[in-house]
């Protein structure tokens, strides 16, 4: 039996919605029969035949959030398993994207699989439910500091709509969410303080803002009567740019994390600064590898989504 070699120098990070596409993974799975052993597990649980979404689409079911969700989840884990089969050498930390945080998770040894799916199918039916349709937005903001957005939302926020950062990507890349007058006030704000650009994001869901607040209230039913374990890897979390080794905090954080801000560039600074010299992006797309570029340029970064991919991330632990 071979023993797992911890690289500290190494961390993982788990893409989130917004990676997925038609087609995804279809080359990997050709090659490696992990991935759609998982997206056919992912299914039985489901109810539906996941795998056949993600070859086939139609892409406006898949982009529907409670597609989405399990989905990237099952994607990003499929990856993870197809590493695993390929070298015994493990991350020193993970984190992940929003959603991605639950692929971190599973892979970590603190979520079954099956159980994530359940929480995630059922995170993004709360998401899609809670805000009627055309009433949320979201939008980036391009070249303005993470100061100047929040004073942005402060001004465009009402009694009655508000509009808060959603995610801190990198620097001067920034997505605001909240009532779709606020976000549009918001964009104009944007704009007249310099933002590069400021631009409405083609999604139904208000994410990681106040608007979330009762889907998390409804949301803190279902994670706790969900069995968590301690991490095996260390698990950097969006809400906190934290680990946490104890159940409870970690249900607390994924609640929090419902309506609350992703800090992306603070915990790749962080694990940048814990000595982390290498990432590798677990899941389909590049989305998280360009981040990078702009958030520890002196880092490597490799993305697996194909065979190729798979070689040259395999190269960063040879």
């Amino acid at each position: 039996m071979s023993t797992n070699l911890v690289d500290d120098g190494l961390a993982f990070i788990f893409p989130g919605q917004g990676s997925q596409s038609v087609g995804m993974l279809s080359e990997l799975a050709k090659v490696h029969a992990e991935v759609e052993s998982t997206f056919q597990a992912a299914s039985g649980v489901l109810g539906y035949d996941l795998w056949d979404l993600v070859r086939s689409g139609p892409e406006e079911r898949l982009n529907l959030t409670r597609f989405t969700q399990p989905a990237m989840l099952a994607a990003d884990v499929a990856v993870w398993r197809v590493w695993t089969k390929q070298t015994s050498v493990r991350p020193g930390w993970m984190a992940g994207h929003s959603l991605g945080e639950y692929a971190a998770l599973v892979c970590s040894g603190a979520l079954i699989f099956e159980d994530a799916l359940r929480l995630v199918a059922e995170r993004g039916r709360l998401m899609q439910d809670t805000v009627p349709p055309d009433t949320g937005a979201m939008a980036a903001i391009l070249g303005l500091s993470d100061s100047q957005v929040v004073d942005v939302c402060s001004r465009a926020s009402t009694e009655a709509e508000v509009v808060a950062p959603a995610n801190f990507n990198a620097p001067g890349q920034i997505v605001i969410a909240g009532h779709k007058p606020a976000v549009v006030r918001g964009i104009e704000l944007g704009k007249a303080e310099g933002a590069k650009r400021a631009v409405l994001l083609p999604v139904s869901v208000p994410s990681h803002c106040p608007l979330m607040m009762s889907a998390a209230e409804k949301f803190r039913e279902i994670l706790t009567g969900t069995a968590v374990e301690t991490p095996q890897i260390a698990v950097l979390h969006n809400v906190d740019v934290a680990s946490h080794p104890a159940p409870e905090v970690i249900r607390a954080v994924l609640e929090k994390q419902l309506h609350s801000p992703v800090r992306w560039a603070d915990s790749i600074l962080f694990m940048s600064q814990q000595g982390v010299s290498r990432f590798v992006e677990c899941g389909p797309g590049r989305v998280l590898s360009g981040l990078n570029k702009r958030i520890v340029s002196e880092c490597r970064t490799e993305a697996i989504f194909d065979s190729n991919s798979l070689v040259k991330a395999l190269e960063l632990v040879q």
